[in-house]
């Protein structure tokens, strides 16, 4: 399958980070598989419709002993047929793929991604795919046998050396009481990703076997068991670098402080932490043998000097607030840089830094002061990127260039900030510094 990169049709979308600014609708196609999964497919095709994209669903035959045609009908507003020989004079077999602007099949049961990797297009889904030339997007879900089996496993191999996206299936609870690898990422993840391959064009697993650490989301210094030190983060862009990572192949560990809200992407690793001492223990463990850790947690730089046991009631709170002495918090990222420096590790060093003024300038400064390989810089002032879908910024390297990352939902902004991390990683994983 040929990258396919749509300049008039990168979208908005309704949920956390899909697309690019839309120019005009995509014609998307949801294709669904014969799986108890199929019911979240409803999701899905809401998810683009709200987006305002023309949404055509093709269901396999048995798709529709779990969700009937009626309820497809009535979210896309199109008819809903599963073989070849409906609607002959329409040609449809062939027309709606070459018409599309994007292709997501969810639930890809195991049957359906064979019947893909061998071009079968014995119903209209599977002729749907073999006719297309837009990016086509698999999102699995079987029970974790079918998945870990070596056929499954090589056909999907297959698929993604052919340029289809074969996404990560969710850890969670299956059919039953079997609980693994295999359940359907939710609609609006499988959405966030599908239109971040229409934004910056199909991807491949350039970070396979590479082991990647993430941190996200802000972090919490306790007053007493009641109240907190703690900021804006939602952790979503460091989510989104994890998603972005994990579908390029890597072995992603996110460090997580408050992301509480946030679906952990499929296929990554998840430590929770609470505060900035947590948060710098986890790091430092998991950063041992990695090729690449991105700070992006906002942490708290300062904490408390003292933690009451119990709550403060409210005029002790009162005596003790106004009188609130901080201490300074272990720098996790300059930490990193000396531990790299001590050669105790050779991995490539990201940071995030949040501005409110002059945040070039600024930035500059910290990119030196810490030696990171690279930093991302945003302009926070009057409460932007904290907690919204979209981010923009700087991207500051070690060698004095600076690339604007433009405008765009934080999936966006997380695939270009790979591309440019990978342009200054060597094939063995080790940075390209300026000594």
């Amino acid at each position: 399958m040929a990258a396919h990169n749509l300049d008039t049709a990168e979208a908005t979308g309704a949920d956390a980070g899909v697309g690019g600014d839309k120019k005009r609708p995509l014609n998307v196609v949801v294709g669904v598989s014969g799986g108890i999964a199929a019911y979240k497919a409803c999701h899905l095709v809401r998810e683009f419709t709200e987006a305002g994209d023309s949404v055509r669903v093709v269901p396999t035959p048995s798709a529709l002993n779990f969700v009937g045609a009626a309820t497809f009908e009535a979210l896309s507003g199109h008819h809903v047929d599963t073989e070849v020989f409906s609607r002959v004079d329409e040609v449809q077999h062939v027309r709606v793929g070459k018409e599309a602007d994007l292709i997501v099949v969810a639930p890809a049961t195991a049957d359906t991604i064979a019947r893909i990797a061998a071009g079968r297009a014995n119903d209209l889904l599977t002729a749907t795919v073999l006719v297309a030339t837009c990016p086509v997007v698999l999102a699995p879900a079987m029970h974790t046998e079918m998945w870990e089996n070596p056929a499954t496993q090589d056909n999907v191999a297959t698929l993604r050396r052919r340029g289809l996206i074969v996404l990560e299936p969710a850890h969670g609870r299956l059919t039953g009481k079997d609980t693994g690898p295999g359940r359907l990422s939710e609609a609006s993840q499988i959405a966030a990703m599908a239109r971040t391959i229409v934004a910056v064009g199909t991807f491949t697993r350039s970070l396979e076997g590479k082991k990647v650490v993430i941190s996200a989301g802000g972090t919490q210094e306790n007053i007493d068991p009641v109240r907190f030190i703690g900021n804006r983060s939602s952790g979503r862009q460091g989510f989104a670098l994890a998603d972005i990572a994990v579908h390029r192949g890597a072995n992603v560990t996110i460090v997580a402080g408050d992301t509480d809200e946030l679906e952990t992407p499929p296929g990554a690793e998840i430590i929770r932490v609470r505060s900035t001492r947590d948060m710098k223990e986890a790091v430092d463990a998991a950063a041992v043998g990695a090729d690449i850790v991105i700070m992006a947690a906002a942490v708290a730089d300062y904490r408390p000097e003292t933690e009451a046991d119990s709550k403060l009631k409210k005029g002790q709170a009162d005596d003790v607030l106004s009188t609130l002495r901080l201490v300074e918090n272990p720098d996790i990222l300059r930490g990193l840089v000396d531990k790299r420096e001590a050669g105790e590790t050779s991995a490539t060093i990201v940071g995030f830094a949040a501005e409110t003024d002059d945040p070039l300038e600024n930035g500059r400064a910290k990119l030196a002061r810490k030696g990171a390989d690279m930093l991302m810089v945003n302009s926070v002032a009057g409460g932007k990127v904290f907690g919204e879908l979209r981010n923009s910024g700087w991207l500051l390297g070690a060698d004095g260039s600076t690339e604007d990352i433009e405008d765009g939902p934080k999936h966006v902004v997380a695939a270009r900030m790979w591309d440019a991390i990978e342009k200054i990683t060597s094939g063995d994983g080790e940075s390209i510094r300026q000594d």
